[in-house]
């Protein structure tokens, strides 16, 4: 690259302007290179040129500690939240179904109509029992002066009928649904076998829900300076007969809700340890915003300054800046941080909702508060950047991260070729196979060598044919993506970090704005105080040029 000091010193004897001053030009092109150097300086350098200190850096320390400390606590109030629901769950289940056993769980089914009443009697019955058998704070949902009642439905066609042994049916595809209510006032006797009233056809039978509302309190809030929440458990006990199969499935799940309790007495713990967790989330959104802030205003600077070196580029040497040296001025951390504050500053406003007892958005904040705080910690590489002996792995993943997308994007059609045969051919065959979804998760294990010999055992022979195509498709996926798509994807990245340590071993600049850059005078103050005029820079260039023409 030519100097722009070179091209004007060139045509002075000739072309120059009388009002045109060379040193003049000389100066702002200098002082033109001393802000672009001093843009990508590290913390340290900058302190070093002009005593400014690293506000930016000391904030993110700050940062990572304070917003790490808040999802560590919101952690483990998350996690009493989440043990409650899934203790009250297992709960219901042992509760409601008879002789049910945690291993028993995917195969809790009944195979009889006598089962079918007396398991759903079961239910009613420890439903009605429930404040004498439970050891739980478990009561019925009150409305006004009444319980709320237990509702049986059954949803079956609405008329049919079914002859295997002619191998003739005949059904009206129209579900209809019938349902009646039983309150806990109404009985507290125990059930007979079947005293419900309840007749169900099997043939026509699609399902029966027996549905009903328990309400309870987490007290173990207490002990960690928080208020006890009240929940609401909407829980549904599913007779599958879907698949008119012989067998029957019994499932039992719940939907909660979280809510603040309506009133209470707490005594023994103070009530100011409760609300100090929200004058501290105030303090990191305050922190947070004004890291959100300073961000923001480096990005707008480095995007301003592009604009002027493009300008400057343009003018003075008439060629287009590469989109690489102008990516050079958009500072990806930054961003990732920006991203950060703001996941973060949501998450933490969200926060103090749930521990005002407004919302329980539990999963939401978890979602924006570990997100953020992920993005913050990833932050962190770019200062671990600025030291040499361990910017290798920032550079490396930078420069081979387009070259890694492009090969992933191909081997991703392969990819979801083998996921939909896989599906399709194996999925009645073989458990592994049974959705997409599956066939993705086990196809991704294979690949990194996870329960490859199950996967091949676990295929059914009741097909030869069948049986044989899974040995071509399990041999062909593992040789082609662990052999040949890993090992390839592989070499990318090691080729980029071989072409990096070589170029780092030579310390060659690789790009026209590093070469630019370099050109800077030393000096042991850097002063970037005053504009620069890219104009007055190039201005005898122009003049020199203004024959030809140039698109920029």
């Amino acid at each position: 690259m030519d100097d722009c000091r070179e091209a004007y010193l060139c045509v002075n004897g000739s072309n120059m302007s009388s009002d045109t001053n060379p040193q003049l030009e000389h100066e702002e092109l200098e002082k033109f290179r001393r802000k672009l150097k001093y843009f990508f300086m590290n913390p340290s350098d900058k302190y070093k040129a002009r005593g400014k200190k690293p506000w930016k850096l000391m904030l993110q320390i700050i940062k990572i500690a304070v917003v790490t400390a808040q999802l560590v606590w919101f952690g483990l109030s998350n996690q009493m939240v989440v043990q409650f629901k899934e203790e009250n769950l297992m709960t219901f289940r042992h509760l409601f179904l008879m002789n049910f056993t945690d291993a028993s769980r995917d195969s809790y089914a009944v195979y009889t109509q006598r089962d079918v009443y007396t398991h759903i009697s079961y239910a009613v019955q420890q439903f009605l029992m429930l404040p004498n058998t439970t050891v739980g704070n478990h009561e019925c949902q009150r409305e006004g002066d009444a319980f709320t009642p237990l509702t049986v439905c059954q949803q079956f066609y609405s008329n049919g009928s079914i002859s295997p042994a002619n191998e003739t049916f005949n059904i009206n595809a129209q579900v209809d649904e019938e349902c009646f209510k039983i309150s806990p006032m109404v009985s507290s006797s125990p059930l007979t076998s079947h005293p419900l009233n309840l007749t169900l056809n099997f043939e026509r039978l699609l399902s029966v829900m027996v549905k009903f509302t328990l309400k309870a309190i987490n007290l173990q809030t207490v002990q960690h300076h928080e208020l006890p929440d009240c929940y609401v458990f909407n829980i549904m006990i599913r007779f599958d007969n879907r698949p008119h199969s012989g067998r029957i499935k019994i499932d039992l799940d719940n939907d909660v809700d979280i809510s603040k309790c309506r009133d209470w007495t707490l005594t023994g713990a103070s009530a100011s340890n409760m609300y100090m967790m929200v004058v501290f989330d105030v303090v990191i959104i305050i922190t947070l915003a004004v890291s959100l802030v300073l961000c923001t205003r480096s990005v707008k600077a480095g995007v301003l300054l592009q604009f002027e070196y493009v300008e400057f580029f343009c003018s003075c040497y008439g060629k287009r800046v590469p989109l690489s040296d102008r990516m050079e001025f958009i500072n990806v951390w930054f961003i990732l941080i920006i991203i950060s504050d703001v996941l973060t500053i949501t998450g933490s406003v969200l926060k103090i909702v749930i521990q005002l007892k407004a919302v329980a958005s539990y999963d939401l904040c978890s979602i924006l508060l570990g997100t953020g705080t992920m993005f913050v910690w990833i932050g962190v590489l770019r200062y671990m950047g600025y030291l040499k002996k361990y910017n290798i792995l920032i550079v490396t993943l930078r420069a081979s991260l387009p070259n890694v997308i492009r090969f992933t994007c191909c081997a991703a059609m392969i990819y979801l070729g083998y996921c939909f045969c896989g599906w399709i051919v194996l999925g009645p065959y073989h458990t592994k196979f049974r959705t997409l979804n599956m066939v993705s998760e086990c196809l991704f294990s294979l690949i990194n060598g996870d329960d490859m010999f199950n996967t091949f055992k676990m295929m059914e022979q009741k097909s030869c044919v069948v049986w044989l195509f899974s040995r071509v498709y399990l041999y062909t996926f593992v040789s082609l993506f662990i052999y040949m798509v890993l090992s390839l994807f592989i070499t990318l990245i090691t080729d980029t970090y071989d072409n990096i340590k070589q170029q780092q071993m030579e310390g060659e600049p690789v790009s026209d704005l590093q070469m630019f850059i370099t050109q800077c005078k030393k000096s042991k103050h850097i002063s970037v105080k005053e504009n620069t005029d890219t104009h007055l820079i190039c201005g005898i260039y122009r003049q020199h040029k203004s024959s030809e023409k140039i698109d920029c």
